[in-house]
Protein backbone atom coordinates (compact mmCIF):
# COMPACT_ATOMS: atom_id res chain seq x y z
CA UNK A 1 0.00 0.00 0.00
CA UNK A 2 1.21 3.36 -0.23
CA UNK A 3 -0.79 6.96 0.82
CA UNK A 4 0.36 10.46 -0.60
CA UNK A 5 -0.44 14.03 0.80
CA UNK A 6 -0.82 17.58 -0.99
CA UNK A 7 -1.26 20.88 -0.05
CA UNK A 8 -1.84 24.13 -2.06
CA UNK A 9 -2.10 27.53 -0.36
CA UNK A 10 -1.66 31.28 -0.49
CA UNK A 11 1.69 30.68 2.02
CA UNK A 12 4.36 28.38 1.62
CA UNK A 13 3.15 25.03 2.18
CA UNK A 14 6.11 22.76 3.01
CA UNK A 15 5.63 21.72 6.35
CA UNK A 16 2.21 20.89 5.68
CA UNK A 17 3.26 18.64 2.94
CA UNK A 18 5.85 17.34 5.35
CA UNK A 19 3.96 16.16 7.92
CA UNK A 20 0.72 15.50 6.25
CA UNK A 21 3.10 13.26 4.21
CA UNK A 22 3.95 11.64 7.58
CA UNK A 23 0.52 11.03 9.09
CA UNK A 24 0.62 8.16 5.89
CA UNK A 25 4.12 6.68 7.39
CA UNK A 26 1.53 3.28 8.35
CA UNK A 27 0.94 2.34 4.76
CA UNK A 28 4.34 2.45 3.86
CA UNK A 29 7.63 1.05 4.49
CA UNK A 30 10.31 0.96 1.95
CA UNK A 31 10.24 4.69 -0.25
CA UNK A 32 9.19 7.89 0.18
CA UNK A 33 8.97 11.65 -2.19
CA UNK A 34 8.18 14.89 -1.66
CA UNK A 35 8.26 17.57 -4.59
CA UNK A 36 7.25 21.22 -4.34
CA UNK A 37 6.95 24.05 -7.03
CA UNK A 38 7.49 27.93 -6.30
CA UNK A 39 7.50 30.42 -9.06
CA UNK A 40 11.37 31.24 -8.13
CA UNK A 41 12.52 27.71 -7.97
CA UNK A 42 10.77 25.81 -10.20
CA UNK A 43 10.24 22.14 -9.10
CA UNK A 44 12.17 20.53 -6.29
CA UNK A 45 11.88 16.94 -5.72
CA UNK A 46 13.62 14.53 -2.84
CA UNK A 47 13.40 10.95 -2.60
CA UNK A 48 14.47 8.53 0.34
CA UNK A 49 14.72 4.70 1.18
CA UNK A 50 12.82 4.24 4.46
CA UNK A 51 14.40 0.55 5.02
CA UNK A 52 16.49 2.14 7.08
CA UNK A 53 14.59 5.11 8.83
CA UNK A 54 12.07 7.15 10.10
CA UNK A 55 10.31 9.30 7.12
CA UNK A 56 11.00 12.80 9.54
CA UNK A 57 14.81 11.55 9.82
CA UNK A 58 15.41 11.08 6.20
CA UNK A 59 13.76 14.40 5.05
CA UNK A 60 14.74 16.99 7.70
CA UNK A 61 17.85 18.22 5.95
CA UNK A 62 15.61 18.60 2.53
CA UNK A 63 12.60 20.30 4.01
CA UNK A 64 14.96 23.19 4.95
CA UNK A 65 15.76 24.10 1.70
CA UNK A 66 12.35 23.60 -0.08
CA UNK A 67 10.33 26.11 -1.12
CA UNK A 68 6.52 26.38 -2.61
CA UNK A 69 3.17 27.12 -2.16
CA UNK A 70 2.27 23.58 -3.38
CA UNK A 71 3.48 20.22 -3.16
CA UNK A 72 2.95 16.90 -2.76
CA UNK A 73 3.85 13.99 -0.77
CA UNK A 74 4.26 10.36 -1.13
CA UNK A 75 5.07 6.96 1.36
CA UNK A 76 5.32 3.95 -0.76
CA UNK A 77 5.76 0.38 -0.14
CA UNK A 78 7.08 -0.29 -3.87
CA UNK A 79 8.97 2.38 -6.12
CA UNK A 80 10.07 5.39 -5.44
CA UNK A 81 7.79 8.53 -6.69
CA UNK A 82 6.94 11.68 -7.31
CA UNK A 83 8.33 11.15 -10.64
CA UNK A 84 9.25 14.50 -12.42
CA UNK A 85 8.79 14.77 -15.87
CA UNK A 86 8.77 17.08 -18.95
CA UNK A 87 6.30 16.66 -21.61
CA UNK A 88 4.06 18.63 -24.14
CA UNK A 89 1.65 19.24 -21.33
CA UNK A 90 4.70 20.99 -19.37
CA UNK A 91 6.62 19.69 -16.32
CA UNK A 92 4.59 17.76 -13.52
CA UNK A 93 5.64 15.71 -11.17
CA UNK A 94 2.68 12.56 -9.91
CA UNK A 95 2.66 10.73 -7.28
CA UNK A 96 0.36 7.29 -7.71
CA UNK A 97 -1.58 4.95 -5.44
CA UNK A 98 -2.45 1.34 -6.72
CA UNK A 99 -1.42 -1.52 -8.66
CA UNK A 100 -1.16 -2.13 -12.08
CA UNK A 101 -1.70 -5.58 -12.39
CA UNK A 102 -1.33 -5.49 -16.37
CA UNK A 103 2.02 -3.52 -15.82
CA UNK A 104 3.78 -6.17 -18.20
CA UNK A 105 1.51 -5.47 -21.52
CA UNK A 106 1.79 -2.21 -20.76
CA UNK A 107 5.72 -1.87 -20.32
CA UNK A 108 5.71 -3.94 -23.86
CA UNK A 109 3.01 -1.43 -25.58
CA UNK A 110 5.42 1.31 -24.93
CA UNK A 111 8.76 -0.68 -25.92
CA UNK A 112 7.41 -1.35 -29.14
CA UNK A 113 6.86 2.20 -29.43
CA UNK A 114 10.59 2.53 -28.80
CA UNK A 115 10.51 4.17 -25.69
CA UNK A 116 12.77 4.83 -22.48
CA UNK A 117 11.96 3.93 -18.96
CA UNK A 118 14.49 5.84 -17.17
CA UNK A 119 13.06 4.83 -13.50
CA UNK A 120 13.19 1.28 -12.23
CA UNK A 121 11.37 -0.70 -8.88
CA UNK A 122 12.61 -3.67 -7.76
CA UNK A 123 14.34 -4.59 -10.62
CA UNK A 124 11.46 -3.53 -12.94
CA UNK A 125 10.18 -0.80 -14.93
CA UNK A 126 8.70 1.68 -12.06
CA UNK A 127 4.52 1.72 -12.46
CA UNK A 128 4.64 5.54 -11.21
CA UNK A 129 6.76 6.66 -14.22
CA UNK A 130 4.68 4.35 -16.55
CA UNK A 131 1.31 6.56 -15.36
CA UNK A 132 3.31 9.74 -16.24
CA UNK A 133 3.84 8.63 -19.91
CA UNK A 134 0.51 7.39 -20.65
CA UNK A 135 -0.93 10.73 -18.85
CA UNK A 136 1.52 12.88 -21.53
CA UNK A 137 -0.14 10.41 -24.44
CA UNK A 138 -3.86 12.52 -23.60
CA UNK A 139 -3.72 16.30 -25.48
CA UNK A 140 -4.11 17.99 -21.78
CA UNK A 141 -4.31 16.26 -18.14
CA UNK A 142 -7.90 15.19 -17.62
CA UNK A 143 -7.98 13.29 -21.21
CA UNK A 144 -4.41 11.87 -20.00
CA UNK A 145 -5.70 10.67 -16.52
CA UNK A 146 -8.71 9.16 -18.57
CA UNK A 147 -6.11 6.91 -20.97
CA UNK A 148 -4.76 5.68 -17.59
CA UNK A 149 -7.87 4.57 -16.55
CA UNK A 150 -8.80 3.11 -19.56
CA UNK A 151 -5.50 1.11 -19.33
CA UNK A 152 -4.85 0.17 -15.94
CA UNK A 153 -5.89 -2.82 -14.99
CA UNK A 154 -5.64 -2.98 -11.36
CA UNK A 155 -6.10 0.37 -9.32
CA UNK A 156 -4.68 3.99 -9.58
CA UNK A 157 -5.24 7.20 -8.03
CA UNK A 158 -2.81 10.01 -7.98
CA UNK A 159 -1.82 13.40 -7.16
CA UNK A 160 -0.36 15.50 -10.24
CA UNK A 161 1.49 18.89 -9.49
CA UNK A 162 2.23 21.38 -12.24
CA UNK A 163 2.74 25.19 -12.18
CA UNK A 164 -0.50 26.05 -11.56
CA UNK A 165 -1.98 24.09 -9.19
CA UNK A 166 -2.67 20.41 -8.03
CA UNK A 167 -4.93 17.73 -9.92
CA UNK A 168 -6.04 15.01 -7.76
CA UNK A 169 -7.69 11.96 -9.60
CA UNK A 170 -9.13 8.75 -7.43
CA UNK A 171 -8.95 5.10 -9.31
CA UNK A 172 -11.64 5.00 -11.76
CA UNK A 173 -13.51 2.54 -9.30
CA UNK A 174 -12.47 3.92 -6.42
CA UNK A 175 -10.51 1.63 -4.80
CA UNK A 176 -8.34 3.66 -2.67
CA UNK A 177 -9.28 7.09 -0.98
CA UNK A 178 -9.04 10.89 -2.12
CA UNK A 179 -10.08 13.42 0.18
CA UNK A 180 -10.26 17.25 -0.31
CA UNK A 181 -9.20 19.63 2.96
CA UNK A 182 -10.21 23.22 3.86
CA UNK A 183 -8.40 25.25 5.64
CA UNK A 184 -8.38 29.55 6.17
CA UNK A 185 -5.33 29.95 3.43
CA UNK A 186 -5.95 26.95 0.97
CA UNK A 187 -6.33 23.12 0.49
CA UNK A 188 -5.04 19.98 0.92
CA UNK A 189 -5.74 16.41 -0.41
CA UNK A 190 -5.00 12.71 1.45
CA UNK A 191 -5.28 9.19 1.28
CA UNK A 192 -5.79 9.66 4.97
CA UNK A 193 -8.00 11.96 6.65
CA UNK A 194 -6.32 11.87 10.06
CA UNK A 195 -3.22 14.28 8.44
CA UNK A 196 -6.14 16.72 8.31
CA UNK A 197 -6.86 17.77 11.85
CA UNK A 198 -3.26 18.84 13.65
CA UNK A 199 -2.63 20.87 10.24
CA UNK A 200 -5.89 22.80 10.64
CA UNK A 201 -7.48 21.23 7.95
CA UNK A 202 -11.52 20.65 8.12
CA UNK A 203 -12.83 17.87 5.20
CA UNK A 204 -14.04 19.29 2.76
CA UNK A 205 -14.92 16.55 -0.02
CA UNK A 206 -14.57 12.58 -0.43
CA UNK A 207 -13.52 12.26 -3.95
CA UNK A 208 -15.66 10.41 -6.04
CA UNK A 209 -14.89 6.84 -7.79
CA UNK A 210 -12.99 8.20 -11.18
CA UNK A 211 -13.59 11.83 -10.63
CA UNK A 212 -11.22 14.22 -11.39
CA UNK A 213 -10.26 17.66 -9.44
CA UNK A 214 -8.09 20.64 -9.83
CA UNK A 215 -6.87 22.42 -6.73
CA UNK A 216 -5.89 26.18 -6.44
CA UNK A 217 -4.68 27.82 -3.29
CA UNK A 218 -8.67 29.71 -3.56
CA UNK A 219 -10.98 27.16 -4.81
CA UNK A 220 -11.08 23.84 -6.65
CA UNK A 221 -13.06 22.67 -9.69
CA UNK A 222 -14.33 19.44 -10.70
CA UNK A 223 -12.84 18.15 -14.27
CA UNK A 224 -14.60 15.28 -14.34
CA UNK A 225 -17.82 13.62 -12.59
CA UNK A 226 -17.41 10.85 -10.71
CA UNK A 227 -18.88 7.07 -11.94
CA UNK A 228 -21.76 4.92 -10.31
CA UNK A 229 -19.73 2.34 -9.82
CA UNK A 230 -17.37 1.73 -6.87
CA UNK A 231 -15.06 -1.15 -5.54
CA UNK A 232 -13.87 0.52 -2.59
CA UNK A 233 -11.38 -1.73 -0.32
CA UNK A 234 -12.90 -3.14 2.55
CA UNK A 235 -9.57 -3.01 4.32
CA UNK A 236 -8.88 0.31 4.50
CA UNK A 237 -11.71 -0.48 7.60
CA UNK A 238 -10.81 -3.73 8.81
CA UNK A 239 -6.56 -3.22 8.64
CA UNK A 240 -5.06 -0.27 6.61
CA UNK A 241 -6.51 2.94 7.93
CA UNK A 242 -5.63 4.66 10.83
CA UNK A 243 -8.13 4.41 13.52
CA UNK A 244 -9.45 8.55 13.11
CA UNK A 245 -9.79 8.63 9.40
CA UNK A 246 -12.77 8.33 7.84
CA UNK A 247 -13.44 6.94 4.35
CA UNK A 248 -16.64 7.80 2.51
CA UNK A 249 -17.77 9.74 5.80
CA UNK A 250 -17.09 6.14 7.78
CA UNK A 251 -15.07 6.14 11.01
CA UNK A 252 -12.18 3.69 10.82
CA UNK A 253 -12.74 2.88 14.47
CA UNK A 254 -16.52 2.59 14.66
CA UNK A 255 -16.15 0.46 11.73
CA UNK A 256 -14.29 -2.17 13.77
CA UNK A 257 -15.85 -1.90 16.84
CA UNK A 258 -18.70 -2.86 14.96
CA UNK A 259 -16.90 -5.96 13.60
CA UNK A 260 -15.64 -6.92 17.17
CA UNK A 261 -19.19 -6.25 18.00
CA UNK A 262 -20.59 -8.78 15.45
CA UNK A 263 -18.22 -11.66 16.36
CA UNK A 264 -19.35 -11.09 20.09
CA UNK A 265 -23.07 -11.88 19.49
CA UNK A 266 -23.10 -15.63 18.41
CA UNK A 267 -19.61 -15.99 20.58
CA UNK A 268 -20.11 -18.91 23.04
CA UNK A 269 -16.51 -19.02 24.40
CA UNK A 270 -15.74 -18.09 27.74
CA UNK A 271 -12.51 -16.29 29.09
CA UNK A 272 -10.95 -13.49 31.61
CA UNK A 273 -10.05 -10.96 29.28
CA UNK A 274 -10.38 -10.23 26.21
CA UNK A 275 -7.56 -8.51 24.21
CA UNK A 276 -6.38 -6.86 20.92
CA UNK A 277 -3.47 -8.04 18.89
CA UNK A 278 -1.75 -4.28 18.18
CA UNK A 279 -2.89 -2.34 16.26
CA UNK A 280 -4.90 -2.75 14.02
CA UNK A 281 -6.65 -5.73 16.20
CA UNK A 282 -7.20 -3.46 19.36
CA UNK A 283 -10.49 -1.60 18.09
CA UNK A 284 -12.25 -4.89 16.80
CA UNK A 285 -11.14 -5.92 20.72
CA UNK A 286 -13.28 -3.11 22.27
CA UNK A 287 -16.42 -3.71 20.46
CA UNK A 288 -15.86 -7.41 21.30
CA UNK A 289 -15.17 -6.71 24.93
CA UNK A 290 -18.10 -4.05 25.41
CA UNK A 291 -20.75 -6.38 24.36
CA UNK A 292 -19.67 -9.63 26.13
CA UNK A 293 -18.50 -7.44 29.29
CA UNK A 294 -15.21 -9.17 29.35
CA UNK A 295 -12.32 -7.20 30.84
CA UNK A 296 -10.40 -5.69 28.24
CA UNK A 297 -6.52 -6.03 29.04
CA UNK A 298 -2.97 -6.11 27.33
CA UNK A 299 -1.09 -9.13 27.22
CA UNK A 300 0.94 -7.64 24.98
CA UNK A 301 2.71 -4.72 25.10
CA UNK A 302 3.90 -2.91 21.48
CA UNK A 303 7.44 -1.86 21.50
CA UNK A 304 7.39 1.09 19.49
CA UNK A 305 10.47 3.76 20.19
CA UNK A 306 13.19 1.46 18.74
CA UNK A 307 10.85 -0.67 16.24
CA UNK A 308 8.69 1.47 14.28
CA UNK A 309 6.68 -0.04 11.61
CA UNK A 310 9.00 1.72 9.19
CA UNK A 311 11.56 -0.36 9.60
CA UNK A 312 11.13 -3.77 7.62
CA UNK A 313 14.66 -5.39 6.72
CA UNK A 314 14.65 -6.98 3.18
CA UNK A 315 15.74 -10.38 4.74
CA UNK A 316 12.64 -12.71 5.75
CA UNK A 317 14.17 -14.23 8.59
CA UNK A 318 15.39 -10.74 10.04
CA UNK A 319 11.33 -9.42 9.15
CA UNK A 320 10.50 -12.65 11.60
CA UNK A 321 12.70 -11.38 14.08
CA UNK A 322 11.70 -7.65 14.44
CA UNK A 323 8.00 -8.63 14.14
CA UNK A 324 8.68 -10.53 17.41
CA UNK A 325 10.83 -7.86 19.15
CA UNK A 326 8.10 -4.92 18.81
CA UNK A 327 5.27 -7.35 21.19
CA UNK A 328 6.70 -8.23 24.50
CA UNK A 329 4.56 -10.71 26.67
CA UNK A 330 2.98 -9.83 29.93
CA UNK A 331 3.06 -12.90 32.24
CA UNK A 332 1.10 -11.18 34.59
CA UNK A 333 -1.82 -10.89 32.15
CA UNK A 334 -1.33 -14.27 30.87
CA UNK A 335 -0.73 -16.92 33.41
CA UNK A 336 -3.19 -19.59 34.27
CA UNK A 337 -6.12 -17.21 32.29
CA UNK A 338 -7.83 -17.89 28.98
CA UNK A 339 -7.88 -15.32 26.56
CA UNK A 340 -9.85 -14.26 23.37
CA UNK A 341 -7.98 -12.33 20.76
CA UNK A 342 -9.01 -10.16 18.20
CA UNK A 343 -6.93 -9.45 14.88
CA UNK A 344 -7.91 -7.96 11.91
CA UNK A 345 -7.12 -11.22 9.33
CA UNK A 346 -4.59 -14.21 8.92
CA UNK A 347 -2.59 -14.18 5.88
CA UNK A 348 0.52 -16.55 6.26
CA UNK A 349 -0.01 -16.91 9.97
CA UNK A 350 3.55 -17.09 10.61
CA UNK A 351 3.47 -14.34 12.76
CA UNK A 352 0.55 -15.02 14.98
CA UNK A 353 1.98 -18.78 15.36
CA UNK A 354 5.17 -17.52 16.62
CA UNK A 355 2.84 -14.77 19.09
CA UNK A 356 0.58 -17.36 19.79
CA UNK A 357 3.71 -19.95 21.38
CA UNK A 358 4.76 -17.13 23.28
CA UNK A 359 1.46 -17.05 24.97
CA UNK A 360 1.77 -20.75 25.85
CA UNK A 361 5.39 -20.40 27.18
CA UNK A 362 3.85 -17.90 29.15
CA UNK A 363 1.17 -20.09 30.68
CA UNK A 364 -1.64 -19.48 28.79
CA UNK A 365 -4.67 -21.69 29.28
CA UNK A 366 -6.75 -21.13 26.34
CA UNK A 367 -6.34 -19.24 23.12
CA UNK A 368 -9.89 -18.53 21.66
CA UNK A 369 -8.58 -16.21 18.26
CA UNK A 370 -11.44 -14.05 16.69
CA UNK A 371 -10.37 -12.59 12.98
CA UNK A 372 -12.65 -9.30 11.99
CA UNK A 373 -12.86 -10.63 8.49
CA UNK A 374 -13.41 -14.01 6.22
CA UNK A 375 -10.29 -16.19 5.49
CA UNK A 376 -8.75 -14.66 2.79
CA UNK A 377 -9.24 -17.45 -0.31
CA UNK A 378 -8.35 -15.28 -3.19
CA UNK A 379 -5.31 -13.34 -3.33
CA UNK A 380 -5.64 -9.36 -3.82
CA UNK A 381 -5.90 -8.84 -7.03
CA UNK A 382 -5.43 -5.10 -6.96
CA UNK A 383 -3.95 -3.27 -4.04
CA UNK A 384 -1.44 -6.19 -3.09
CA UNK A 385 -3.21 -6.98 -0.01
CA UNK A 386 -1.89 -10.64 0.79
CA UNK A 387 1.32 -10.05 -1.80
CA UNK A 388 2.91 -13.52 -1.42
CA UNK A 389 5.28 -15.63 -3.84
CA UNK A 390 2.84 -18.33 -3.94
CA UNK A 391 -0.86 -18.88 -2.55
CA UNK A 392 0.55 -21.98 -0.67
CA UNK A 393 1.97 -19.22 1.72
CA UNK A 394 -1.48 -17.77 2.20
CA UNK A 395 -2.93 -19.87 5.48
CA UNK A 396 -5.96 -20.91 3.95
CA UNK A 397 -4.28 -22.00 0.89
CA UNK A 398 -2.27 -24.33 3.48
CA UNK A 399 -4.17 -25.56 5.15
CA UNK A 400 -6.94 -26.54 2.13
CA UNK A 401 -3.47 -28.66 0.29
CA UNK A 402 -3.01 -30.51 4.17
CA UNK A 403 -7.08 -31.35 3.94
CA UNK A 404 -7.03 -32.31 -0.05
CA UNK A 405 -3.55 -33.88 -0.33
CA UNK A 406 -2.66 -31.39 -3.43
CA UNK A 407 -2.67 -27.18 -4.21
CA UNK A 408 -6.46 -26.05 -4.68
CA UNK A 409 -7.26 -23.48 -7.42
CA UNK A 410 -10.63 -23.18 -7.11
CA UNK A 411 -11.43 -22.49 -3.66
CA UNK A 412 -15.38 -21.46 -4.16
CA UNK A 413 -16.15 -24.19 -1.48
CA UNK A 414 -13.57 -23.36 0.89
CA UNK A 415 -15.01 -19.70 0.72
CA UNK A 416 -18.82 -20.49 1.80
CA UNK A 417 -19.21 -20.43 5.19
CA UNK A 418 -21.81 -22.91 4.79
CA UNK A 419 -20.03 -25.00 3.62
CA UNK A 420 -18.40 -28.60 5.16
CA UNK A 421 -15.25 -27.37 3.70
CA UNK A 422 -14.93 -24.27 4.83
CA UNK A 423 -15.41 -25.80 8.51
CA UNK A 424 -12.61 -28.19 7.62
CA UNK A 425 -10.60 -25.88 6.56
CA UNK A 426 -10.74 -23.39 9.57
CA UNK A 427 -10.84 -26.50 11.67
CA UNK A 428 -6.96 -27.15 9.68
CA UNK A 429 -5.55 -23.64 10.72
CA UNK A 430 -6.49 -24.20 14.03
CA UNK A 431 -4.45 -27.19 14.33
CA UNK A 432 -1.60 -25.61 12.35
CA UNK A 433 -1.49 -22.56 14.54
CA UNK A 434 -2.04 -24.32 17.77
CA UNK A 435 -5.07 -22.64 18.69
CA UNK A 436 -7.74 -23.56 21.20
CA UNK A 437 -10.70 -21.81 19.08
CA UNK A 438 -11.42 -20.37 15.92
CA UNK A 439 -14.07 -17.93 14.35
CA UNK A 440 -13.92 -15.81 10.96
CA UNK A 441 -16.25 -13.13 10.85
CA UNK A 442 -18.95 -13.56 8.16
CA UNK A 443 -19.04 -11.47 5.05
CA UNK A 444 -22.21 -10.19 5.48
CA UNK A 445 -21.44 -9.18 9.26
CA UNK A 446 -18.76 -7.39 7.66
CA UNK A 447 -20.63 -5.76 5.23
CA UNK A 448 -22.79 -4.55 7.73
CA UNK A 449 -20.01 -2.86 10.08
CA UNK A 450 -18.54 -1.16 6.81
CA UNK A 451 -22.29 0.12 6.16
CA UNK A 452 -22.27 0.46 2.61
CA UNK A 453 -23.57 -1.74 0.02
CA UNK A 454 -21.93 -4.97 -0.88
CA UNK A 455 -21.65 -4.02 -4.56
CA UNK A 456 -19.92 -0.70 -3.34
CA UNK A 457 -17.46 -2.50 -1.65
CA UNK A 458 -14.07 -4.71 -3.19
CA UNK A 459 -14.69 -7.67 -1.45
CA UNK A 460 -12.48 -9.98 -3.68
CA UNK A 461 -10.08 -11.53 -0.74
CA UNK A 462 -12.90 -13.30 0.46
CA UNK A 463 -15.20 -14.41 -2.37
CA UNK A 464 -13.70 -13.77 -5.75
CA UNK A 465 -15.98 -11.21 -6.33
CA UNK A 466 -14.91 -7.77 -7.89
CA UNK A 467 -13.63 -7.09 -10.96
CA UNK A 468 -11.39 -4.74 -13.18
Amino acid sequence: MSGFFGSISTDDCVSDVFYGTDYHSHLGTKRAGLAFYSEKKGFQRAIHSLEDGYFRNKFENDIAGFKGNMGIGIISDTEAQPILVTSHLGRFAVAMVGKIANISELEERFMNMRRTFAETSQGSVNPTELVAMMIAEGEDFVSGIKNVFDQVKGSCSMLILTKDGIIAARDRLGRTPVIIGKKANGYGVSFETCAFPNLGYEIEKFVGPGEIVSLTARGYQQLCKPGEKMQVCSFLWIYYGYPPSFYENINVDECRYKCGAALAKNDTAEADFVAGIPDSGIGHAMGYSNVKGIALKRPYAKYTPTWPRSFMPQNQNMRDLVAKMKLIPNNSVIKNKRGIFLDDSIVRGTQLKDNVQDLHRAGIQEVHMRIACPPLTYPCEFLNFSRSRSNLDLATYKAVEQLEGKEVTDMAEYSDSNNPKYHAMVEQIRKNLDLTTLKFQKLEDLVDAVGLPKEKLCTHCWDGSSYF
